[in-house]
């Protein structure tokens, strides 16, 4: 049996956590320098707040409703995402995230009535962290995903699903607990857009064809699905009909590039700027190589100007450099620098810059691969030795405990722990809220 745990509207209730005057407004968070909205509340789903609408178009509706807008905070979604994963790993060995805000737990051998320990699941993190959840569970994933879907929006829906069932399904549905009867009838209400794996193009696809409820999709011929679509798609529909097809995994897959880039909070003119932004991105792709225990064996490094700014020069180029395959920051920030030096060219407004790690692989797939240095002096060059890497690992300790950017290498000088100098590259967040767990000189404080 499995269980999706999802945090609802997650930014928004972290926001809330820390500011309770916040609960029952219409609350949105805004993405890097507060362009768009990529969080809303129940709130301001309900004023017609979009997904990734952009800001300006909705900014009118502070004066006339209320809304409010805040900057994103990643830093204390993240840590509180990892709290409130220690929890779920209270009540199952096996918990797998599956984004910052949800997680797959596989109940396999866990006795007793697995609902009960749902909502005590949800209970707990609802009493320690303040944030709200709901459960889905089913014998398949992408069953528990639909469940989730369910437990979150049933009690938001009047009308849409069976009262009764709406009542006793909010925030915790276990599928097992339902007839088959009971289980159509959802089915039967549900959006097959709302099918974990069915985007918009799949789902305007199937539409055309007649099928628009998960009912309808269940019910369809999966050797015609899996001809028009794939045999992933064919998976999806088997794991809906109570098949399994997908187990948790240990860990997700090592990704196979990794990409940080940002646009500036405002134009960049100067080389000094470039380097400094580029050398915080590169720094950042390094710690994310490290985590999942590859290496990189070449850099990606990007500068552009605005194209939405067509009164101005443009200028975007790419340089992409081989290195020895290493998770090293001190290399890869050296290497991306020098690209960054040898592409720039003054005149340019700069608005965007980005580092990406290719040719990954597993670090302990390579052994002891050290290399001659052809013209040198014909001894193999040293290698990640044990010193390099402890230095790595004691830099990346140090910033888990301490907060990022507790230690940096010397070029990333624009990212202070506490914000003050930085250079005009750096994201604009003009409405950011503390970062109450992360940062000592940031933490709230309780006034009797």
């Amino acid at each position: 049996m499995f269980a999706l745990v999802d945090v609802n509207n997650m930014y928004c209730s972290v926001e809330r956590v820390f500011n309770p005057r916040l609960d029952g407004r219409p609350l949105v968070v805004l993405s890097s320098n507060d362009g768009a909205c990529i969080a809303r509340s129940n709130e301001a789903k309900e004023l017609g707040v979009q997904m990734a609408q952009p800001w300006f178009q909705v900014r009118h509706l502070q004066k006339s409703h209320g809304l409010v807008a805040l900057s994103a905070n990643f830093e204390l979604y993240s840590d509180m995402s990892a709290r409130m994963m220690a929890i779920a790993s209270r009540y199952s060995p096996n918990v797998v995230p599956y984004s910052i805000d949800e997680a797959f737990i596989d109940f396999s051998g866990i006795p007793g009535d697995l609902t009960a320990t749902s909502r005590h699941l949800r209970a707990t993190v609802l009493q320690e962290l303040g944030l709200p959840t709901s459960v889905g569970l089913a014998p398949t994933k992408t069953l528990a995903k639909l469940a989730n879907h369910i437990a979150k929006t049933c009690d938001r829906k009047p009308g849409h699903y069976p009262t009764e069932q709406s009542r006793r399904l909010a925030q915790v549905c276990n599928t097992a607990e339902l007839s088959a009867a009971e289980l159509e009838t959802l089915m039967a209400a549900t959006d097959v857009g709302d099918v974990w794996g069915v985007g918009r193009k799949i789902a305007a696809q199937l539409n055309a064809g007649g099928v628009r409820s998960v009912l309808d999709l269940v019910s369809a011929d999966v050797a015609t699905l899996r001809r028009q679509f794939s045999v992933v798609f064919e998976k999806t529909v088997l794991e809906l009909r109570g098949t399994p097809c997908m187990g948790v995994e240990e860990a997700p897959a090592a990704k196979q590039q990794i990409l940080v880039s940002r646009s500036f909070g405002k134009a960049v003119t100067h080389l000094d700027g470039i380097v400094e932004a580029v050398s915080e991105f590169a720094s950042r792709a390094s710690e994310k190589l490290r985590l999942q225990g590859s290496v990189a064996g070449a850099i990606q490094v990007f500068i552009r100007t605005s194209p939405f700014r067509e009164n101005e020069r443009q200028y975007s180029p790419s340089v992409t450099v081989p290195v020895r395959p290493t998770a090293d920051s001190r290399k890869i920030v050296s290497a991306a620098c020098e690209a960054a030096r040898s592409m720039f060219r003054p005149g340019f407004n700069y608005a965007k810059a980005g580092v990406m790690l290719v040719d990954l692989q597993q670090a302990e797939s390579l052994g002891d691969q050290s290399e001659l240095d052809l013209f040198g002096s014909g001894e193999p060059e040293a290698s990640e030795g044990p010193d390099r890497s402890a230095l790595m690992q004691a830099m990346d300790t140090l910033n888990r405990r301490f907060g990022r950017g507790a230690v940096r290498i010397g070029s990333t000088t624009a990212a202070k722990a506490n914000d003050a100098g930085a250079t005009s590259w750096a994201v604009r967040q003009d409405r950011r809220t503390p970062r109450y767990t992360t940062r000592w000189n940031e933490m709230p404080v309780v006034r009797g």
